[in-house]
């Protein structure tokens, strides 16, 4: 039986940007000056809305459980590699890290002999509005970690190397890798905080009442970071020859962009007004799991991979760990790009492979 708390490894709900009404209109500002342009666009738009998506993807098997949160292994069954359990944001879908056969941070992971296992948030709903970032590390995440007999390494993605970042200061781990992970959230412009805020400002009363922070707030809030991009790798795929490599994997990813659950309200609230406004993780005051969770504290060896081309979380907002990789990559580009495999995958690896052996 479906169970809707799950994540399902498949296609956005819809094929087209969400929310729709808002991207058409961020196309008709972008191209006013050039109707060429805003045909192209459309153009892209229909290519991608059209473009066939095959057979639905099946997630890996769930290893452990907490309420709607399953680890999924993607490691041998029965391995005694070591496990790294990889934490996506709690913005878009988890499937970013295992997106095509041929663009699978986890499944090549796998392959040089490790234990990756995907922290899959599943769905919440209403009844889960309390439930803030600082739960989620505190009765989701920290839970699953002491399942294992051995400490695990974490991994986190965006907001999930902040979450994991905190759960290494709470709880003991063999390891912590940052990647494209904000943690200084006084490092965004004030351009983007003051665009941000308008945004939290106008959404809040309709997601306090729904208990959940949809993932059209999220998504409007990432078009505003840039627009012109926005709009342009559209114009771009429809030049693109259909069914080639690359035209698959931009509907892969733009399908990964257009998906996602909502957030809890307590969580949605939290992260626009106790981590982008307030800076709480940056400035020392946020506290989880009994202890104040500060970068400079950790037990453990952590290394921190920073995009200096980040058009989301931006490279002046990173954890600045001492052992700091600087990465041309862009966000997204780091995780499934071209270069991914020689700027992220490989260091990553050779990083793993450097930890001290568990005992």
């Amino acid at each position: 039986m479906f169970d809707p708390s799950v994540t399902p490894f498949n296609t956005a709900p819809q094929h087209g940007p969400r929310p729709l009404p808002l991207f058409l209109e961020m196309l008709r500002n972008e191209t006013a000056a050039s109707p060429e342009r805003r045909a192209a666009a459309l153009a892209g738009l229909r290519a991608y809305q059209d473009a066939p998506r095959g057979k639905r993807r099946k997630p890996a098997p769930a290893r452990y459980r907490k309420g709607r949160v399953r680890l999924r292994d993607y490691g041998a069954r029965g391995s005694s590699a070591r496990a790294v359990i990889v934490i996506p944001s709690l913005i878009n879908p988890p499937f970013i890290l295992d997106l095509l056969p041929e663009l699978s941070l986890l499944r090549w992971l796998a392959d040089q002999g490790f234990r990756p296992l995907l922290l899959d948030w599943g769905s919440p709903s209403p009844a889960e509005r309390g439930m803030d970032v600082t739960a989620h590390v505190e009765q989701l995440l920290l839970p699953l970690i002491a399942k294992f007999d051995q400490p695990p390494v974490l991994a986190g993605y965006c907001l999930g190397g902040t979450i994991a970042l905190a759960a290494a200061c709470a709880v003991p781990v063999a390891g912590l890798a940052m990647i494209a992970a904000p943690w200084h959230f006084s490092g965004f412009s004030e351009s983007a905080r003051a665009d941000i805020a308008e945004l939290w400002r106008a959404a809040q009363p309709v997601c306090e009442t729904l208990g959940l922070v949809p993932m059209e707030v999220l998504q409007a809030g990432f078009w505003r970071l840039d627009p012109a991009r926005t709009i342009a790798k559209y114009e771009s795929f429809g030049a693109m020859e259909p069914g080639s490599a690359a035209a698959r994997s931009f509907v892969a990813m733009e399908d990964w962009a257009n998906a996602g659950a909502p957030l809890p309200y307590a969580a949605g609230r939290q992260m626009f007004d106790d981590f982008i406004d307030a800076d709480l993780p940056g400035t020392g005051r946020w506290r989880v799991g009994g202890t104040i969770a500060d970068p400079a504290a950790l037990a453990c060896p952590a290394i921190d991979f920073v995009s200096l081309s980040d058009r989301i979380v931006p490279a002046a907002s990173a954890a600045d760990l001492p052992d700091r990789r600087n990465l041309g990559a862009g966000h997204v580009g780091m995780i499934v790009g071209r270069g991914a495999r020689a700027q992220l995958w490989e260091p990553l690896s050779d990083w793993l492979s450097a930890l001290p052996a568990t005992r």
